[in-house]
């Protein structure tokens, strides 16, 4: 087991993902997740960490038309939310994203739905591109978008560190978080805690 004393040493071959960290997903937004804007402070320290070492951060974001398929007027599960170029679209302003951060944007036409941030964009071969060969992920939900693109992850062949103080999940069912969570680790998904991360 990982302990304080032999952290994961971030290399550069890293990459920080923060998965929809978004205003319609935060407390108050159209599909707000609980407590999800506690993760907006470890999630600042990730990002800090990653900057300070110039190592790549990816921002994923959900960027739907104004009737895109999810929503429930076409049937879809949700309420319309994170509707291009609206307020609840963008990313938090609490939410210390670099300049240099990519932005990955999916679900963005009308008819097909993306929960994970590799369907339908080119942030695989970006990745590959740039060397990256693990991913540090969190963000907004555990049970959907988070795990969707943890598996999509691992099936690229992408190594993937979860930092669960930094993710919440929706919990439509008590319990999906959990139940994510052990998913991600049977797909070879370790979990680490903030302070288990070094510098290079």
């Amino acid at each position: 087991m990982t302990t304080p004393d032999q952290p994961f040493r971030l290399t550069s071959t890293d990459a920080l993902l923060v998965i929809d960290m978004q205003v319609d997903f935060l407390p108050g937004g159209k599909l707000g997740v609980p407590n999800g804007d506690a993760v907006i402070e470890p999630i600042n320290r990730l990002l800090a960490l990653f900057a300070g070492q110039d190592l790549p951060i990816y921002a994923s974001r959900d960027w739907h038309p104004e009737n895109h398929c999810s929503f429930a007027a076409r049937g879809g599960p949700w309420p319309p939310h994170c509707v291009a170029d609206t307020a609840g679209a963008a990313f938090s302003e609490r939410l210390a994203l670099p300049a240099s951060a990519v932005i990955v944007s999916k679900a963005d036409t009308a008819d097909v739905d993306a929960y994970s941030a590799f369907n339908g964009t080119e942030l695989a071969s970006h990745l590959r591109g740039h060397g990256v060969q693990r991913l540090v992920v969190c963000g907004l939900a555990t049970d959907y978008c988070v795990l969707n693109t943890v598996i999509d992850a691992r099936e690229h062949g992408f190594a993937v560190l979860i930092a669960e103080e930094a993710m919440r999940a929706v919990d439509v069912t008590p319990g999906d978080g959990e139940r994510a969570i052990a998913r991600m680790r049977e797909l070879g998904a370790q979990s680490i805690r903030l302070e288990e991360l070094a510098p290079a």
